[in-house]
Parts: structure tokens; sequence; C-alpha cells
């Protein structure tokens, strides 16, 4: 399956938040699912970061899940952006959410998230640890 991973996905594995565990075994599963990342995730864990002064932490984070993890980072061209605006007045969504789903509706991705307003769009989301279930049962 051909993933988009959401921001928040991420920051529970760097954060060691409540649902890190579950996120981190959607990582381990790099076999098992095509991984993408937008450049708006990228940026907006590289502004987390350093406005915590963690500058190492996004080094690793680059290196382990871009360079060495080969996840991809895709990003949406300006005459793209017409379509984060379509989404944000269509199902009330703030601008990092549309952003998301328009990147994932132009690529044909699944979008993984623990973000619930994604659940009010046509696309949906799945947890990670439903993409999980989805790629074990690929037998």
């Amino acid at each position: 399956m051909r993933i988009l991973v959401d921001t928040n996905v991420f920051l529970e594995v760097l954060l060691q938040r409540e649902k890190a565990a579950e996120a981190q075994a959607l990582f381990s599963r790099v076999h098992e699912h095509d991984f993408l990342v937008s450049d708006y995730t990228l940026h907006s864990i590289g502004t987390y970061l350093f406005r915590r002064k963690a500058h190492e932490t996004l080094a690793r984070f680059i290196a382990d899940m871009v360079l060495n993890a080969s996840v991809q980072v895709i990003a949406l061209a300006p005459e793209d952006l017409s379509g984060v605006v379509a989404a944000a007045r269509r199902f009330g969504l703030d601008f990092d959410d549309a952003y998301q789903y328009a990147t994932a509706e132009k690529n044909g991705l699944t979008l993984v998230s623990f973000d619930t307003d994604f659940d009010r769009t046509d696309r949906g989301r799945m947890t990670p640890g439903e993409a999980i279930q989805r790629g074990s049962s690929r037998g």
C-alpha cells in the first residue's frame, strides 16, 4: 500500500507520546508499504524541533526516515494549491490538514494519521494500527 504519513505520526515517535509504539510498529514494516511524506510534514517537523533547539533530532530524523529508510518526500506545485483551498472549504479543514488531503488526493495515496479531522472527508484515513493490519493481511 502507498501511504502518506501525517506529521502527527512522526511526532508521536520523536516525542515519545502516548501512541509512539503504534507509530513505531508501522515504521518497522517498510517491506509492506511505500511510505511517502509531504514536504509540508518535513518542514513542520523541522519547525517544531528547531523551536525546541532539537537540531540534532531533526538531522537524525532526516537520516533515519528519509535518507536510510527511503521515505519519499513529495510536494504540491503552486497550481495544485487550489486543491488545498477546495479541501479546506469542502471539509472544514485547516491548512495543514487540507494540504495533506490534497497531496493524498493528487497522488492516490492512503492517508495514515491519528487526526480524526480526516474522518469527515471522502478519503478518510487509517491509523497506523489499521495500516499494519491491512499490510499483514496481504499474506
